[in-house]
């Protein structure tokens, strides 16, 4: 009876993997490595996802090592040789491992209770700055590389859909979205790529007076950050994993754990969730996923 359960769970919410290993049961096994992208500092992450590492151990009875690097170009690196079993990363990184790796995605944050996140262009109130056409000839500072979703991709999409090419403004980056932004407000730059609620950060209004800054344009609302499990995993283990982390929110237990990761809670998540996000990264960079 559990069997034919999790079968049609699997048939409702997680359409592009049908095929279901029904021999397989979820039991003791193997280590499982959950991969955490450096969005914080590595001890940062540590103790955020230790607790959601505890939890899926107790849940699958096998161990989960919370693994994350010090920067990017390594985190990417094992993501490429498929050393992770659930990862966690941006929207650019899952269509591309997904498009590359088979990386299958089965959940996404909901954060500061926000659902979905758009990318967006800040600027200072007093900047005399309009639209996206005043930008030109100007320095803009994103946040993080090249393959930051929110900061870089989607913010650069407006620019174009503003008529602005590569070439007609000056790009720089800093390390990350709310640094783009303090950067920004110090006049280190006259507009800031970042998500569209960064504002509200009490990170950010810490280090900034967030009343002098302004939202310039802002991009349609997308799906938020996913997580995603291995080529390889049984689709009866990663069904367990989804609901293990999809019902965390359903105890008190399980919220604190969401508190300590700073995520409101976690929804079931399908690769056409990211359709949109396919489009718009080969308009910006040029690759079809």
């Amino acid at each position: 009876m559990r069997k034919s359960i999790a079968i049609i769970l699997l048939t409702l919410f997680w359409q592009p993997y049908a095929v279901v290993h029904a021999q397989q049961e979820v039991s003791a096994g193997p280590e499982l490595r959950l991969g955490v992208f450096p969005r914080r500092s590595s001890n940062v992450t540590q103790s955020m996802f230790k607790p959601l590492a505890d939890a899926l151990s107790q849940a699958l009875n096998r161990k989960i090592v919370l693994e994350t690097t010090y920067d990017f170009a390594s985190f990417w690196e094992k993501v490429a040789d498929n050393s992770y079993d659930i990862v966690h990363y941006n929207q650019y990184h899952y269509i591309k491992s997904h498009h590359d790796y088979g990386y299958r995605v089965i959940v996404r944050n909901v954060e500061f209770g926000h659902e979905k996140i758009a990318g967006s262009i800040l600027v200072r109130k007093d900047s005399n700055i309009e639209t996206l056409q005043d930008l030109r000839g100007k320095k803009i500072i994103f946040g993080g590389g090249h393959k930051a979703m929110m900061a870089y991709i989607m913010p650069t999409y407006l620019l174009r859909q503003a008529g602005l090419e590569k070439g007609d403004y000056f790009e720089r980056f800093a390390l990350s979205p709310p640094k783009a932004v303090v950067a920004t407000y110090f006049r280190q730059a006259v507009a800031a790529g970042a998500g569209s609620y960064l504002l509200d950060l009490p990170t950010v209004k810490k280090e900034i007076d967030t009343s002098e800054m302004k939202y310039l344009a802002t991009s349609q609302q997308m799906a938020h950050l996913p997580w995603a499990v291995n080529e390889s995993m049984s689709d009866e283990l990663a069904l367990k994993i989804r609901t293990t982390m999809v019902d965390l929110y359903n105890t008190e237990e399980g919220k604190n754990i969401l508190k300590t990761m700073r995520i409101t809670k976690l929804l079931p998540a399908n690769d056409s969730d990211f359709a949109a996000h396919r489009e718009i990264t080969k308009v910006v960079l040029g690759e079809a996923l």
